[in-house]
């Protein structure tokens, strides 16, 4: 029993670290993606006038 609980979180552990990492390497692309959408203030608003 106790040997299937350490397996289980060492498992666990690698799990949450692929995660973690995917979630990371992914937050850099969409933060690209909003720092090329306009900004909705008043210069967006002078660009259409």
């Amino acid at each position: 029993m106790e040997k299937w609980m350490v397996v289980a979180g060492v498992w666990s552990m690698c799990a949450l670290c692929a995660v973690l990492f995917i979630r990371g390497a992914a937050a850099t692309t969409s933060r690209r993606v909003r720092a090329a959408q306009p900004e909705s203030g008043d210069a967006a608003h002078a660009v259409q006038r």
